[in-house]
């Protein structure tokens, strides 16, 4: 049975377990179509609930640090798509359809659902959720169709949290036992922290089959040639003290290393979404899908660094005396631009969720699109989604994270999970 097939006979179980009405999404099953008020209803309120997550994830106290926050952005994304096309019948569903009668709104569904799974994970942050739904509902004229359109999204958001509730998200992390040989993974300077994310690779995927399907090959062994290459090019412009790296290039290293990788292309896409005035059916099926990939990404991507366990270039620099490599000099006092991220180098994960999100945004809006994007105060331009997601993972060099190894095998990984999710939604 193939990949695609596996998936759809695991939903279908999920869904058929849960009393649901309709199977799961990439069904061939024919809808009834129902008025396609949501072709022409305004998307706005989709960017508004994303603008609410990023918010609310803005307190670094709004949830454990163990949890990854694409998870989040793909449950309130996949609740308001899925709340969506269970009254347009626009598209399959994501995990499952809910019964809506003839004139429900859709645009209150996606409000109660957004609404529901916020307050579900973020509970002490109830009174502001609940003030966005109510003035995003206070836009809609009140009556049966409203009240059907807000019951149709609180059962969308119910059920599917229901569904992820035991996806491994709250398992309690593996303990990190840091290896003692060349090329394996250490704790890193100046603080050494311990890795989190130890064993988000066995979280359940929102659409791949496991966070293995895609795992890259291994990489080429730290007593390789081609590693000491690729480490000599990190050693040269990711250096806190590099003479090489561009002033423009040192700008870009901290740019995406600002803010959250994923709050960017959540960002990027609100921008497109409100600039060509999108509809709401294809607001939800913009984030959907970008989020959906972003979250499956981030599984597969913790999969294959906890897998491999590569160690860090400001690990394999100051440890280049041990003689493990005979093309590397190494350099005790060697200091990146920007403090290195607490877990195993490969792959890199800008390049793996920069790419995710390119290949998602290029689906929709194609390859050559010219957008400006702004993080903490600073604006960068791109003539397309691929520039910038390009942009994204050589930063990691410039600013001493991650090789080149890292950053192509993250870019592979991106682009094989992206195309998965875009073949099921």
């Amino acid at each position: 049975m193939g990949g695609k097939q596996k998936t759809l006979v695991m939903l279908a179980g999920i869904a058929l377990a849960a009393g649901l009405t309709s199977p799961a999404f990439g069904s061939g099953a024919a809808h009834s179509p129902a008025p396609a008020t949501a072709a022409t209803r305004s998307g706005t309120s989709v960017v508004e609930w994303n603008r609410e997550l990023i918010t609310i994830l803005g307190d670094p106290k709004a949830q454990p640090a163990t949890v990854q926050p694409t998870r989040s952005f793909a449950l309130l994304q996949a609740a308001e798509y899925d709340a969506v096309v269970s009254i347009t019948r626009s598209g399959p569903a994501y995990a499952f359809s809910v019964s809506a009668p003839r004139g429900a709104r859709a645009d209150a569904a996606a409000d109660q659902a957004a609404h529901d799974v916020l307050v579900a994970l973020y509970p002490a942050e109830r009174a502001g959720v609940d003030r966005r739904l109510s003035s995003q509902l206070s836009a809609i004229p009140d009556g049966p169709d409203k009240q059907s359109g807000m019951t149709v999204g609180a059962a969308v958001a119910r059920r599917l949290i229901s569904l992820r509730s035991h996806d491994g998200s709250s398992a309690k992390p593996l303990r990190f036992r840091p290896g003692g040989k060349a090329g394996d993974y250490r704790p890193t300077p100046p603080d050494f922290p311990t890795p989190v994310f130890t064993d988000w690779g066995s979280v359940k995927p929102f659409v791949l089959t496991s966070g293995h399907q895609f795992r890259p090959a291994a990489p080429p062994a730290v007593s390789s040639a081609a590693y000491a290459t690729a480490l000599n090019e990190v050693k040269s412009l990711g250096s806190k003290t590099s003479t090489i790296r561009t002033p423009d290039q040192t700008a870009a290293a901290k740019f995406w290393a600002a803010a959250p990788v994923w709050n960017v292309w959540n960002q990027i896409a609100q921008n497109l979404v409100t600039s060509r005035n999108a509809s709401l059916d294809q607001a939800v099926k913009v984030f959907a899908r970008l989020d959906l990939s972003l979250a499956d990404t981030t599984i597969a991507m913790y999969d294959a660094k906890y897998a491999y366990r590569v160690w860090r270039p400001v690990t394999a620099l100051r440890l280049g005396g041990t003689h493990y490599n005979p093309h590397i000099v190494g350099d005790p006092h060697w200091t990146p631009l920007l403090t290195t991220a607490p877990d195993p180098s490969y792959p890199s994960a800008h390049a793996a969720l920069s790419q995710a999100a390119a290949t998602t945004l290029t689906g929709f809006y194609g390859a050559r699109h010219h957008f400006a994007v702004t993080s903490k105060g600073t604006t960068r331009t791109y003539a397309g989604f691929q520039d910038a997601a390009t942009e994204a993972w050589l930063s990691r060099t410039w600013s001493g994270q991650h090789t080149s190894i890292d950053n192509r095998a993250g870019q592979q990984l991106g682009t094989q999970v992206a195309g998965f999710v875009a073949d099921h939604l």
